[in-house]
């Protein structure tokens, strides 16, 4: 899938803040990192506007979606191409981060 694809498909919008972005303000991300074995398919694949992407910064998925409730909020609505089994290990790793939280 091109990057011109994905973005066609996600609708040109951020699946984080939802906005919709042209082309040149938007990126690609994985929802299973590559160095942790995730690959490119259409599935493991979103649309992140490059100030999300930024704002993400070095968290894992999880943690940012634990910290950003309106981004988990979007995620959810909008991230509706990825594969089910990430999308399930995606809330249980946030639910995971959220119990931390308040636990310390």
């Amino acid at each position: 899938m091109t990057r011109e694809e994905l973005f066609a498909r996600d609708g040109w919008r951020c699946v984080y803040c939802g906005a919709v972005q042209p082309a040149e303000a938007l990126s690609v991300d994985h929802v299973h990192p590559r160095v942790k074995g995730g690959d490119h398919s259409s599935g493991n694949l979103v649309t992140a506007c490059i100030a999300c992407n930024s704002r993400k910064g070095g968290r894992s998925l999880a943690r940012f979606l634990a910290d950003e409730p309106d981004a988990r909020a979007h995620f959810e609505a909008l991230a509706v191409h990825v594969w089910p089994r990430h999308r399930k290990a995606l809330r249980e790793l946030v639910a995971g981060e959220l119990r931390r939280e308040r636990h310390v």
